[in-house]
């Protein structure tokens, strides 16, 4: 790699990490950049994955002194969301390169969606939370089948994948914002960790972007937690949904044309 890329892919990677800390959505930013320099959709889908691994492990770290109960249903969705990413991981490496090509902007195009509808969704969850809402449903092996195929989505490129597994969550946990929050935390880094495990025994993984992606997502999400306190997240949500709607469609142009 030239100094221009090792600069591109690690200012990529502060940009990415600052909006992790100020409002999501850092593959949006991350994955488009890996592509930019040469690398096959597929490569990059699984670096990116692997380079997300530090700011997830923190979040797990972070929510540790809330851990729900070790009990048998938070062991099923653990099982269920390591099977699912396991699952997500081998689709991943399966996909013919031409076909992953052609999915990249439904990929980006779902992603942008569900960061444009997730603060409407997290304001719904709070609102039934505080409201006191019924339990609907009990966290219980029931869940499962809820949580699985979004595991295997958090497998295969994980973008947005937070978003659904809240939604997913809010329901197993009966409406608690903050319980369905805490248990995504956790549920998904290990999500992140058991795919990225198959994607780097597989040799999936082009290192030396990942490193330095991963270096400056560290620096980013330092400073993004900062930012936090002082910028507009509604400002910063509006101009990261016009960045993905922007990829989404330069990459269509790309791969579809």
């Amino acid at each position: 790699m030239d100094f221009l890329t090792i600069a591109m892919l690690f200012a990529a990677g502060v940009v990415g990490g600052a909006l992790s800390g100020l409002v999501g959505g850092a593959s949006l930013v991350t994955f488009p950049a890996l592509l930019a320099i040469g690398l096959p959709p597929i490569t990059a889908a699984a670096s990116n994955l692997v380079a997300a691994l530090p700011s997830n492990f923190a979040a797990l770290l972070a929510d540790r002194a809330q851990l729900p109960p070790l009990d048998r249903p938070f062991v099923s969705l653990v099982i269920a969301t390591v099977v699912g990413a396991a699952i997500g991981a081998v689709l991943l490496l399966l996909t013919p390169g031409r076909m992953f090509e052609i999915l990249v902007p439904l990929l980006l195009g779902f992603a942008t969606v569900l960061f444009a509808l997730a603060g409407r969704i997290s304001r719904w969850l709070r609102a039934r939370a505080a409201a006191g809402a019924p339990v609907m449903r009990p966290m219980s092996v029931t869940s499962v089948p809820m949580l699985l195929p979004v595991s295997v989505y958090g497998g295969y490129f994980g973008a947005g994948v937070g978003v659904l597994a809240l939604a997913v969550l809010s329901v197993a946990t009966g409406g608690d914002y903050r319980a369905a929050n805490v248990t995504k935390n956790i549920v998904m880094g290990l999500n992140t960790v058991a795919a990225s495990v198959i994607l780097v025994w597989q040799g999936a993984v082009s290192w030396p972007p990942t490193l330095v992606m991963m270096a400056g997502a560290l620096i980013g999400g330092f400073f993004g937690g900062q930012l936090a306190r002082i910028m507009p997240p509604a400002a910063m949500r509006v101009f990261v949904v016009g960045i993905g709607a922007l990829l989404t469609v330069a990459f269509a142009w790309r791969y579809w044309f």
